[in-house]
């Protein structure tokens, strides 16, 4: 006996086989690249790779750039009216003092030309020029003090001569104020006391160096001019990249970014709370992506852990999250950009 056909009561009913015949759009085959209107993957694929990145994002390589070009901007601007005898004029007076101003400068706004924020660059800048300003004759006078005691120690020994390393070793005693000068800036612009403290020593260091070499560096050319913008040359560069080094030696807790248009730079996690986003002026600045908010997500450094607080999509070891407390080595994916988040002491 045939069953009755079922009667049309204008009911929409759905079976087993029309299920089997739906495709969601934008749904891969497995294997394939997973596209955004797939409901199903609630995941992202974990890749622990670091890219390098460019060399430029290295804080030693941007930092030792902006020093170059700070100490060479003021030899080009000081030397033609420079006298080496006689009267002396105004470049004589500058030289030291713009020449420090000018590297302060570059240490401001050199992370935020290498993160591509131009409005948190031209306000470092102003900061840094009024702040390295007032340094820069500080601590000038600070290094003639302590350069004019020096030589006096040296004439009353018999030891003053531009071939004495006594010379040698109390130009850069002198010079470590300068880099003491643009380590404070760079903290103060990066609103950090340990990033201050990274900076002076870094300066410290490289300043150091740039003095020590200065009388020798007269010597093989044999020029007061080229003696200056070699030598002034190599404190600018010495002085950014020891201050990138040590700031990277000593770091603790950071995010690397392994992939997106930052991928090679480091961000150290200094202050208690990082934000990130679209906005510059958040601390981590994401542009050109326009699935980042202005302000997506925040790292709160809480004791020994960080956690990451999201507003916007984020997703760590490839889940989504609103919230969770980061190990060494978690990935972080925020739009097209890439993180690795590491603490050295954990890690160990």
């Amino acid at each position: 006996m045939n069953p009755e056909p079922e009667k049309d009561d204008g009911k929409i009913r759905i079976t087993l086989d029309d299920l089997s015949r739906v495709s969601v759009p934008g749904r891969q085959e497995a294997g394939g690249e997973q596209g955004y209107g797939n409901i199903a993957e609630t995941t992202l694929p974990v890749t622990g790779e670091q890219t390098r990145g460019s060399i430029l994002m290295k804080a030693w390589c941007y930092l030792g750039l902006a020093g170059l070009a700070g100490a060479v901007l003021a030899w080009a601007i000081c030397e033609p009216n420079f006298h080496d005898g006689g009267h002396p004029t105004w470049a004589n007076f500058i030289l030291f003092p713009l020449m420090l101003v000018l590297i302060c400068a570059g240490f401001g706004v050199a992370e935020s030309v290498v993160e591509r924020s131009p409005r948190k660059a031209a306000i470092r800048g102003l900061l840094s020029l009024g702040t390295g300003t007032v340094l820069g004759f500080v601590f000038y006078f600070i290094a003639n003090v302590i350069f004019s005691i020096g030589i006096s120690i040296l004439a009353q020994s018999g030891g003053l001569s531009v071939k004495s390393p006594g010379l040698w070793i109390t130009r850069a005693i002198a010079w470590m104020g300068f880099g003491v000068a643009g380590g404070v800036v760079y903290g103060i612009i990066g609103q950090s006391g340990r990033k201050c403290v990274y900076g002076i020593a870094g300066g410290v260091l490289g300043a150091g160096l740039g003095g020590l070499i200065f009388d020798p560096i007269s010597l093989a050319t044999g020029g007061a001019a080229a003696s200056r913008a070699i030598g002034m040359a190599l404190f600018g560069a010495a002085t950014g990249i020891s201050m990138g080094l040590v700031e990277s030696a000593l770091k603790d807790r950071w995010l690397y970014v392994s992939a997106g248009p930052l991928a090679g730079k480091q961000f150290i996690l200094y202050k208690p709370m990082t934000t990130i986003g679209s906005d510059q002026s958040c601390d981590i600045y994401l542009f050109k992506d326009a699935s980042v908010r202005p302000q997506h997500a925040v790292v709160e450094l809480r004791g020994t852990r960080a956690l990451v607080r999201a507003a916007g999509q984020v997703y760590v070891q490839g889940r989504p999250i609103r919230e969770a407390m980061l190990e060494s080595g978690n990935s972080i994916q925020v739009g097209r950009y890439s993180f690795l988040y590491r603490d050295r002491e954990r890690a160990r």
